[in-house]
């Protein structure tokens, strides 16, 4: 997935402090972010049909998908579906990301949007914990769901549907071993060693969906019992938890350790900036990587709901599929898409994915992290 330099809440995470103004009459939405002791309002136009024709699609989604720093497909899907759809697609990028959606939901004041793009399994169950009616509406029957990665899927509602996936894994840096090649262990076991002492930068996975990725991937490993006294021992280790994926990724950047928990396409990034290849290899511990898929889903109170399915067929095409792939930097979730070989070359796919079904998550999830925060965050 693109690199993020905020934070998706999830588990124990509060929501971010909002206060969502109320859709007036005049097709207008007034929305007051307060953060930092600053507040901002923006104006956002709600979705309009003009005499039958020209609408307007709403849709939601995280800043860095429409203007991450390098690349980003927003702006190229905007482009793509108004050359060829009679309509305008206009982003919605609040700071609170889907939380947004949820205090209006909480407050009885409506989405605003007709799609969010940019869910993951873990989100969706926050979402549906949060809220006794449902935020988002069933996908329906679209034409193109038949090409999606059966394995991706992570909604049994059949709300969210999977437009690609990252892998989590750990990349390291191997010019940081001395007068030795320094080489990542191979297993979960193998972090441990004393060896490796002081070595991995990981992220709060109450706070950031990078660490909290990483915690999954340690409970399927380790199991529901036995997690938080491996968690244990990994602080034992000196393991150093930060707050985001962005600070764990810095201070690696910075050279304050040669191991951290990021995404098996860095090397992509290396590719692309001429960096130094061996500053960016990837290990999938235990041979495998924890998949989390991005969705995209409807709105119950889309205004324009047959607009949002066009929009989740265009982009579930194989062509479309292949370059948001590549502006975001993951992988299809269809199983008909091309990528680029240059692209493919240094995109690194498990042996084997490793995820959590929707409801299990739902059952467990903000168990395990409360669990994880009272056991290590506090100490």
């Amino acid at each position: 997935m693109r690199r993020r330099n905020f934070i998706k809440s999830a588990g124990a995470a509060g929501v971010s402090a909002l206060v969502a103004g109320c859709t007036g009459g005049s097709g207008s939405e007034t929305t007051t972010t307060e953060s930092g002791g600053t507040t901002t309002e923006t104006t956002t136009a709600q979705g309009t049909t003009v005499g039958g024709e020209s609408q307007t699609l709403l849709v939601g989604t995280y800043g860095a998908f429409v203007d991450a720093p390098s690349t980003s497909p927003g702006a190229w899907l905007k482009e793509q579906f108004e050359s060829e759809f009679d309509a305008t697609l206009e982003w919605q990028t609040p700071d609170a990301g889907v939380n947004h959606y949820i205090e209006r939901a909480l407050r009885g004041v409506e989405s605003g949007a007709d799609l969010y793009v940019g869910l993951d399994a873990q989100m969706l169950v926050r979402v549906d914990e949060k809220l006794d009616d449902s935020l988002f509406a069933s996908a329906g029957d679209l034409s193109r769901l038949g090409d999606v990665n059966e394995q991706l899927e992570f909604d049994p509602d059949g709300r969210a549907v999977p437009y690609d996936t990252g892998y989590i894994s750990l990349v390291y840096d191997e010019t940081q071993g001395g007068d030795e090649t320094f080489t990542a262990p191979e297993t979960f076991d193998g972090l441990l060693d004393p060896a490796y002492k002081g070595t991995l930068l990981a992220q709060n996975p109450t706070s950031s969906a990078t660490g909290q990725a990483f915690l999954l991937h340690t409970i399927d490993a380790k199991g529901e019992d036995g997690y938080l006294d491996y968690w244990a021992k990994l602080k034992e280790n000196d393991v150093r938890v930060l707050g985001t994926w962005s600070d764990s990724y810095t201070a690696y950047s910075n050279g304050e350790a040669p191991m951290v928990v990021s995404y098996s396409t860095d090397q992509v990034y290396a590719n692309e900036s001429g960096a130094d290849m061996a500053k960016h290899q990837v290990r999938f511990l235990n041979d495998q990587g924890f998949a989390n898929p991005e969705g995209m889903a409807p709105f119950a109170d889309a205004s324009s709901p047959d607009l949002a399915a066009e929009f989740m067929d265009f982009m579930l095409r194989p062509e479309v599929q292949a370059e948001v792939a590549v502006r975001n930097v993951a992988f299809p979730a269809t199983t008909n898409a091309e990528l680029p070989e240059e692209f493919a070359k240094y995109a690194h796919e498990p042996p084997e994915a490793v995820t959590f079904s929707y409801d299990r998550l739902q059952d467990n999830l903000s168990d395990w992290v409360d669990a994880w925060a009272r056991e290590f965050a506090s100490k």
